[in-house]
């Protein structure tokens, strides 16, 4: 993952380099785009595991990828529009492949502070496949017979089935993060909930989830834009809280929790990915690859028939 340079420079809002516009202007060919194509995103976004992470080192409306990121928001969600039908492709066959016993599945982990767009991911990105084989799930303050059992209870009765894509809108990190700022336990079960989450990730893969976690890196000028853009649109009040600006006095609590998280809940079965989330457009997009890639790395395969293909086209032909 890409961090910001020595003097913490940002790219333009355009979209990064200086040749950002050529690439518009010329258009790609064929050969272009499938070189580009080879590039694993998971490589540029993904977070080292076991290392000290420091937010305020990435820059939040950086364009991670190299030549294969788009150079604009116009790029962008043409590069996620050809992306569709692959991706609605392989998840149909991830589907089709459990009805003859495959047990993979992929379950998509979307953290973030207010606003960074977990819910527009969910609406643009997850808008892609089937939502047939999809299963959304968010996870607010935990209800009063959830407060009862261990933290994790309330996760595993909303994992995705065998073959379907998963989705938490916010997840069980919120038991480290908000739990931790908040002070809603004590802090020696926070700190063994560390530990508790490595072992339940683990046995996730080990049971063939793919578990994709996406850390949407929002920075805090673009929250407070984005607060006040809401609170500007009479139809988007309803996403609006005064407690958000009572959070934004606590972000430096809240950055310093997820540089905890994702340093020791990071590991080569369940990888922390840091998505700059200042660009909407990239944001979707960067995960729309991620997802691509993870679900062409699992090539998922159609079940054999287990009836006489022929004899059957045979008999429907009788009938005309």
């Amino acid at each position: 993952m890409a961090k910001k340079d020595s003097k913490g420079t940002k790219g333009t809002k355009g979209g990064g380099s200086a040749g950002a516009g050529r690439g518009a202007k010329d258009g790609r060919s064929g050969k272009r785009r499938a070189e580009e194509s080879a590039v694993p995103m998971g490589d540029a976004l993904r977070l080292p595991v076991g290392e000290r992470i420091s937010l305020s080192s990435y820059d939040a409306s950086a364009t991670p990828g190299g030549a294969t990121a788009p150079r604009s928001k116009t790029d962008g969600l043409a590069a996620i529009t050809r992306m569709a039908e692959p991706l609605a492709g392989l998840q149909e066959r991830l589907w089709a492949a459990s009805t003859a016993g495959d047990h993979r599945r992929i379950l998509l982990v979307l953290q973030g502070m207010d606003t960074s767009g977990k819910g527009g991911t969910v609406k643009h990105v997850i808008g892609l496949f089937n939502p047939v084989g999809c299963r959304v799930r968010g996870f607010k303050a935990p209800t009063p017979e959830e407060l009862e059992h261990d933290f994790l209870w309330r996760i595993r009765r909303q994992l995705p089935h065998h073959g379907e894509l998963g989705i938490f809108d916010r997840s069980y990190y919120e038991d480290v993060l908000v739990g931790r700022v908040r002070e809603l336990a004590p802090r020696t079960e926070i700190e063994s909930r560390y530990d508790r989450i490595n072992d339940f990730e683990r046995a996730l893969a080990d049971d063939g989830t793919t578990v994709v976690k996406c850390f949407l890196h929002i920075s805090f000028e673009e929250q407070r834009l984005r607060l006040l853009r809401r609170l500007a649109d009479p139809d988007k009040h309803w996403k609006f809280n005064p407690s958000d600006i009572d959070d934004r006095a606590l972000w430096p609590a809240y950055q310093e929790a997820y540089e905890i998280a994702l340093e020791r809940c990071s590991s080569d079965a369940a990888p922390w990915y840091l998505i700059p989330a200042d660009r909407k457009w990239y944001r979707n997009w960067a995960i729309s690859r991620l997802l691509l890639e993870r679900l062409t790395a699992l090539d998922p395969q159609y079940p054999q028939p287990d009836f006489d293909v022929e004899a059957c086209r045979k008999r429907l032909q009788e009938e005309g």
